[in-house]
């Protein structure tokens, strides 16, 4: 059975860029992959509630730049700048080197594929409904902008004894096209029955030469003048489509 591949592999070099910007030679660069690694974990870690989708690292001779992504840039900030200080004395600690610490909103969050699958898993841990929270995501998402998307979750849902997969589709992901801007996130959910995977595709357009990736959220999408019913689609674990 095919397996697919996370879509942003595929795109970085042609419509989206690295998260991690540096150079190294041999003997560093497994010592500063771990770093980098360390860095957004503790991120996530100390900013857990602020949604942060994405972070951004580049490094030049004793010093680290990390760019923080979040929804919720006060309570990463927090009061008169207190927040972010903590943050940057703990990452120095970590990593023995100068660091500056950059915060920046992430303005439409219903956009952000990763931040729409924490919402769907915070919600799947609070009792939601699966198909509730599936459904209601990806409306948020296409009344924001989005051109298409695609939510799967994976495990015991609603306490079943043997673990299935459940999703659904609405409008268009073209995966095979790498100037489409797709972004792809992945949430776990820790239930009473277990953890439950979240993975979220979310196709915001196609990015033209002399473009960029970020530009297409600005733009509102056109409305879908097919009948709703046939654009949306539902399938299970074997993959095969069917009707909602």
């Amino acid at each position: 059975m095919g397996q697919k591949v996370n879509p942003h592999g595929l795109r970085v070099g042609i419509i989206k860029d690295w998260d991690s910007r540096w150079f190294a030679d041999k003997k560093e660069f497994g010592n500063l992959l771990v770093e980098d690694h360390n860095i957004r974990k503790l991120v996530k870690k100390e900013v857990a509630l602020s949604g942060v989708p994405k972070v951004e690292i580049e490094r030049s001779a004793n010093r680290v730049k990390v760019t923080v992504f979040t929804a919720k840039p006060g309570m990463v900030i927090g009061k008169s700048g207190a927040g972010v200080e903590e943050l940057r004395v703990k990452i120095e600690k970590l990593t023995g080197k100068k660091v500056i610490v950059n915060v920046e909103e992430v303005k439409r969050p219903d956009l952000s594929a990763q931040l729409v699958a924490e919402n769907i898993a915070g919600q799947l841990e609070r009792r939601v409904s699966f198909r509730r929270a599936m459904k209601q995501a990806m409306q948020r998402s296409l009344k924001a902008g989005a051109k298409g998307i695609k939510t799967a979750v994976s495990g015991r849902l609603g306490g079943a004894d043997m673990a299935r997969t459940e999703g659904y589709s609405e409008g268009t992901i073209p995966l095979q096209t790498l100037r489409a801007d797709i972004e792809y996130g992945f949430a776990e959910a820790d239930t009473t029955y277990g953890k439950l995977g979240v993975k979220v595709w979310l196709y915001k357009g196609e990015v033209l030469p002399g473009m960029k990736a970020a530009v297409i959220e600005e733009r509102p999408a056109k409305k879908d003048k097919r009948n709703k019913k046939d654009n949306k689609k539902r399938f299970n674990k074997t993959g095969a489509k069917k009707e909602a």
